[in-house]
């Protein structure tokens, strides 16, 4: 979206309101003012970008996040435009906060939605761009771990929502089948929570071969660079399933608990395992094309839906596109 506008408004000055785990990643996109605040910091936090804000004026508010919270914070922005989403998708009260709409449209991916914003100011369509310029620091610390060409598969094992995650020995077995087959190196990624930790090492117990852990031990930036050397990465939905599109890296996406079609990898749809109608089926006894849009089915054991077979399978078929 911020690629779009500034194509077309060149001039325009952009301040972006942003998360500060999200603004450590985000910060290294040129030509614009980053304001980030803890959402974890209550009504201080609050108060505090109340202070910061105070005094300016801008020409146009785009509210493109449902979160309440975001709805308090674009109330603190003085706009006489304030563009958030149609009154259908405009959920936890939104729409009290805008006083302009964009056009409402049928189910579509949450890229397409957040790009009708785009839409709704008469930008014209771009071919869609996500160029982060690394510090070299970051590059170094991909080249060390990918020094050559030979092949690797990235593993980021964890969602931030449990529920989504895929089992240890599963993750483990997939290496092992990329190692054998394929003779690739295979590094494990992540955050360095309690949670990402503790499938790391559930994950080298069970794997036959050795993998390269590097769990908790990188920069949003450095696992960035190292995706743009990689061959593909295994992940559930996740933030390192879009990092990778970022990158141009084919994302080998697991998905059960969530519909891919609304928050898969928008350029690795063909290579994601999709389980979510079957999800549905099983888990609510409903057909997926019944349910809300964003319905999630994030239930314990929706995830062994997936089969190693099924993602081995992806992995041979992107490899052999690859090489072929």
């Amino acid at each position: 979206m911020l690629r779009r506008l500034q194509a077309a408004w060149p001039a325009t000055r952009h301040t972006w309101i942003i998360g500060k785990f999200e603004h450590k990643l985000m910060s290294l996109a040129p030509e614009v003012e980053f304001i980030s605040y803890d959402k974890k910091g209550g009504l201080g936090e609050l108060r505090r970008l109340r202070r910061l804000l105070a005094g300016r004026r801008f020409d146009l508010l785009l509210h493109m996040q449902l979160a309440f919270r975001a709805s308090m914070i674009a109330s603190l922005v003085s706009s006489p435009l304030k563009l958030g989403f149609d009154r259908r998708r405009a959920r936890e009260l939104q729409w009290l906060f805008t006083n302009r709409r964009i056009a409402a449209r049928g189910d579509e991916h949450v890229l397409d939605g957040l790009l009708g914003f785009a839409d709704a100011l008469g930008v014209p369509p771009t071919p869609p761009r996500w160029d982060l310029p690394l510090p070299a620091s970051a590059h170094a610390y991909a080249r060390r771990l990918i020094p050559d060409t030979r092949p690797t598969l990235l593993v980021s094992a964890c969602s931030s929502h449990s529920a989504r995650n895929w089992r240890a020995e599963r993750y483990a077995a997939v290496a092992d089948h990329a190692q054998r087959v394929h003779g690739m190196r295979v590094i494990l990624c992540g955050g360095p929570g309690s949670t990402e930790r503790a499938m790391a090492a559930a994950i080298t117990t069970a794997a036959t071969l050795p993998l390269v852990d590097q769990v908790g031990k990188d920069t949003l930036p450095e696992l960035l660079a190292l995706m743009a050397r990689a061959t593909a990465i295994v992940t559930p939905d996740s933030g390192p399933a879009h990092m990778g599109t970022l990158v141009g890296l084919p994302v080998i996406g697991l998905y059960a608990a969530t519909n891919p079609a609304r928050s898969g990898p928008y350029l690795s749809r063909a290579h994601c395992v999709d389980r979510y109608g079957d999800a549905a089926r099983t888990f609510l006894g409903r057909e997926p094309a019944t349910l809300a849009w964003t319905t999630k089915i994030e239930r314990p054991g929706v995830m062994d839906l997936i089969t190693v077979d099924e993602v081995v399978a992806r992995l041979d078929a992107l490899l052999g596109a690859s090489t072929g």
